[in-house]
């Protein structure tokens, strides 16, 4: 009934976000004299934070048509290359030469399946574009599978990315964004245990929950002391009539971003002050920035119920991929096997998602791994946002990433660097092997 009491309260509210609505383009009409004044100002803030924080939020779009490649803006088209029910894989291909094209290394861009749209990673789309062929999973909100496709869970996962990798027929460096970095690495593990010819050209893990028993955060502390099935008897709902879903269980979106925002309710708080107060004083940039990152950020998609089940029990609460106890569809991870693909880990200074060292854990899981072929980079006064995105991502974090790449991909033009390279803040560099 929890998916049912949110969808009525989201009907019974309808009616009056739609007059705070028309109130707001009354009282912020240029023609209406009220609009140059305090009182006219304040009422129309008053109506757009009351439409903002009732409203329903739908995926926004990646909307990226451009980008600039050897200094030349060009064309980018978006098309959905291979797709399941579960998830289209988008690619966006750049309006240049082949022969240009066929120098700039394919990276399929994993995109957590956590709760928010892959279009949170826009930013990481368009920063990598410029110098990279981009792929990217756009996962399907679960509320408009209907039940007759069938289940998912993490092994469905796993499958997924692998067979992804086969239709790039092995031809794409993997970067998984926190969440995927678990079944990314299992379906590299399977694939070498396999001697499949398409394991990826290299991984590149950012923030991902390794091993979650390393410096634990209240992400992991809940899970571990609630257990799976507190989960399961609280959290997970049925999607209600009349959604494509109707029937199916899943982890609704709703309930994931309660948590996102309880976890700094403070700062929520604060921001949405400041959109009060910057929509009174006039302030359009600012408030245009408030509105980007919240349209994004407040934009969630629901969870089949026994994917999330599995991960909270298989990565949180038995950390069984460190633990070597992990299987997928009944075979051993084992990521021992894991020889010929190099791997990159990114961590947060900051990051109050994923502690530190539990993605860099990965490099010490894939022991027969040479120390050669691993990487780590820590960045400072980051949090978990900021390992994919911002300021710090396009100056410090994808420069690394595009290098890293480049030094293990054959098609690319070689670039002179050592392991040393990495090395800017003294945290970064090749892991001990």
């Amino acid at each position: 009934m929890l998916y049912h009491w949110y969808e009525l309260g989201q009907a019974a509210v309808k009616p009056a976000r739609v007059a705070a609505d028309s109130y707001r383009l009354f009282f912020d009409h240029p023609f209406n004299p009220l609009s140059y004044t305090a009182l006219g100002r304040q009422a129309a803030a008053a109506c757009e934070m009351f439409e903002r924080t009732t409203r329903h939020y739908p995926k926004p779009e990646f909307d990226i048509n451009q980008t600039v490649v050897d200094g030349q803006t060009v064309d980018v088209q978006q098309h959905t290359v291979w797709q399941t029910p579960f998830c289209r894989l988008q690619h966006f291909a750049r309006d240049i030469p082949n022969d240009r094209a066929a120098a700039d290394p394919s990276i399929l861009l994993v995109a957590p399946m956590s709760g928010h749209f892959a279009t949170l990673l826009r930013g990481t789309v368009e920063t990598l574009l410029p110098d990279h062929d981009i792929y990217i999973t756009d996962w399907v909100d679960a509320r408009r599978i209907p039940p007759s496709q069938g289940s998912f869970d993490l092994d469905s996962y796993i499958d997924h990315v692998i067979d992804m990798l086969h239709f790039l027929e092995g031809d794409a460096h993997v970067f998984a964004v926190c969440q995927p970095s678990v079944p990314v690495l299992a379906a590299t593990a399977r694939m070498e245990a396999n001697n499949d010819p398409y394991v990826p050209k290299s991984i590149i893990l950012a923030g991902g929950p390794v091993d979650t028993r390393i410096n634990p955060t209240t992400v992991n502390k809940v899970a571990t002391t609630r257990g799976t099935q507190w989960f399961k008897d609280n959290v997970l709902a049925t999607v209600p009539w009349p959604h494509s879903g109707f029937g199916r269980m899943v982890y609704p979106g709703f309930m994931q971003l309660t948590g996102f925002m309880a976890m700094n309710m403070d700062r929520h708080v604060s921001a949405h002050q400041e959109l009060f107060v910057n929509l009174v004083r006039g302030d359009g940039d600012s408030a245009g920035k408030h509105r980007t990152f919240y349209d994004e950020y407040l934009a969630v998609m629901d969870l089949t119920a026994e994917y999330y089940l599995q991960t909270i029990e298989s990565v949180f609460v038995r950390h069984e991929l460190p633990k070597g106890e992990m299987l997928h569809n009944g075979q051993p991870v084992d990521l021992t096997k894991i020889t010929r693909v190099p791997l990159m880990t990114i961590e947060g200074e900051k990051d109050d998602i994923t502690g530190l060292g539990q993605c860099r854990a990965a490099l010490d899981l894939a022991t027969n791994l040479a120390s050669h072929m691993k990487y780590h980079h820590e960045v400072t006064g980051v949090g978990h946002y900021g390992i994919f995105n911002g300021s710090r991502f396009r100056s410090d974090i994808a420069p690394r990433i595009g290098q890293f790449v480049r030094t293990h991909d054959p098609r690319a033009e070689a670039i002179a660097a050592t392991p040393a390279n990495y090395s800017s803040n003294g945290r970064s560099g090749v892991a001990a092997a």
